[in-house]
């Protein structure tokens, strides 16, 4: 379950440093998340830190990308091992 951030986004700049896999950047209007490097924080934390620093909450799930939390860990060591290599 990627994380997507909706268009209520009011550019605080606190998700994008917050993100283990810098899967947060700028998009054209507002921050983005790329749902290939969104692990909802699975590896990392207990919970998806951008989702603890919002301040309007504006991330919620992308239901464009439901996954499984077995998906997000396998998500995980495949980040893990690319930023290894």
């Amino acid at each position: 379950m990627a994380l997507m951030i909706t268009d209520e986004c009011i550019n605080c700049d606190v998700c994008e440093p917050e993100c283990p896999n810098q899967a947060i950047s700028m998009g054209e209007e507002f921050y983005e998340i790329a749902p290939d490097k969104c692990t909802e924080c699975v590896g990392h934390f207990d919970e998806p830190q951008c989702v603890q620093v919002c301040p309007v909450a504006c991330i919620p799930v992308n239901p464009d990308r439901v996954e499984t939390r077995d998906l997000l860990w396998s998500k995980y060591r495949l980040l893990i091992a690319r930023t290894a290599a």
